[in-house]
């Protein structure tokens, strides 16, 4: 069954499991791993990020700029092994990024405060690395092989680094270079030091006006074997999704129009099929996008509130909203062919009250188990009772 981990606006780190072969109304198990009411809003969670290598490990991004490093016990409950706080970061601003890879988080805030923080096996203090990103930023995330990074912002067009290079001290000759084209660094395509692609604004509208940049959400879509080559997902506050391949230009090489109804394109999530995306918008609206031609294939209904968080699983979708409802989706394979219709739509399977408003939801791939059908049960129960043959058994 699917696992889902969930943050609130209290600190609160809780568990929903869903379980579609349990007997009764409620499918889904709630539980709380980490109770953090006793911090109040202080240190509500902005960000949760499960390292991928390390199955006990979940990080988690704080609105008072404090990042939480958490080990999962064996009574399924967490234990704080260690904390930072993030000093750059101000009262008005929050992490808008958070990844774990191996033994380093990485964290992002709205005003560009870039940190890599190494643990250690001890878990003794750890070590921190500091990089400068522009500001007004929206969005951040790390490659699956965390060789690049990519963000968008308001009025910061999606960009692609090297990470390695992010955080590398900047050369005698970059310094020169950077001082000497500061003054002409917002007429030019002059990339930063670490940067290795930057998105270029869409066309003029159809007045000749400058379209206006405005990055909300965006996402990885297949990982790369070259770190200059990525294929990206954007979500624009004009309600369009915008894909990029790094190798193709700096436009867009698909814009899809109006696929955010009301107030834009909150956050997008990639699929677990290979074009199949799903958004949220700033009314109460979640869709399964196809890729390939950037339509719609169904909306789930019964919704009452905006999805500020999605998690995919390999089998259902999660969506966190501010009306206090985590709510478990269905998910239906897309079409073979373009524009195909299809005969099934997703439903909302189950929503759990929260007692709080939940921030953000991300799926747990290590506690993932898919239930065995009954007529599976029977087949290995009769295989795990015959003998085994052996080679010059008469028997046999």
């Amino acid at each position: 069954m699917p696992r889902f981990l969930v943050g609130d606006e209290l600190g609160n780190i809780k568990s929903v499991g869903y379980n579609p072969a349990l007997q009764g109304e409620s499918k889904t198990a709630l539980k709380t791993l980490y109770d953090g009411t006793a911090t109040g809003r202080s240190k509500g969670i902005q960000k949760l990020a499960l390292n991928a290598e390390e199955k006990t490990l979940l990080s988690a991004a704080h609105a008072n700029g404090a990042v939480s490093i958490f080990s999962l016990n064996e009574d399924d409950q967490l234990e704080l092994l260690q904390e930072w706080k993030e000093t750059r970061i101000k009262s008005d601003q929050s992490f808008i990024g958070l990844a774990a890879s191996g033994s380093s988080v990485f964290s992002c805030t709205t005003n560009g405060a870039l940190l890599m923080s190494t643990l250690k096996d001890d878990n003794s203090r750890a070590s921190h690395k500091l990089a400068a990103l522009p500001s007004r930023l929206c969005d951040w995330h790390l490659s699956h092989d965390r060789q690049t990074f990519a963000y968008g912002g308001d009025e910061v067009e999606v960009s692609l680094w090297d990470t390695e290079r992010a955080f590398a001290p900047p050369s005698e000759s970059s310094a020169k270079g950077a001082l000497a084209n500061n003054k002409k660094r917002k007429q030019s395509d002059t990339l930063f030091p670490g940067e290795v692609w930057r998105a270029k604004n869409v066309p003029n509208d159809f007045l000749g006006l400058r379209q206006p940049v405005h990055n909300t959400c965006l996402t990885y879509l297949s990982p790369s074997t070259s770190a200059n080559q990525q294929h990206l997902l954007a979500g624009t506050r004009l309600g369009d999704m915008r894909r990029y391949d790094t190798r193709a230009g700096r436009r867009p090489v698909a814009a899809f129009k109006g696929i955010g109804k009301v107030g834009g394109v909150k956050t997008v999530e990639k699929g677990s099929s290979e074009h199949e995306a799903f958004i949220s918008d700033y009314g109460s609206n979640v869709y399964a996008v196809d890729l390939r031609n950037g339509s719609i294939s169904y909306g789930y209904k019964g919704l009452s509130g905006t999805a500020i968080s999605l998690a995919a699983s390999s089998t259902h979708l999660a969506s966190a909203s501010i009306d206090r409802y985590i709510r478990i989706h269905s998910v239906v394979q897309l079409p073979d062919k373009v524009g195909q219709h299809l005969d099934k739509k997703g439903t909302v399977l189950e929503r759990i009250f929260m007692t709080t408003i939940p921030t953000v939801v991300v799926w747990d791939q290590e506690q993932d188990t898919v239930p065995m059908d009954e007529d599976e049960q029977e087949g290995d129960d009769v295989w795990e009772g015959m003998k085994n043959a052996v080679e010059g058994d008469e028997n046999a």
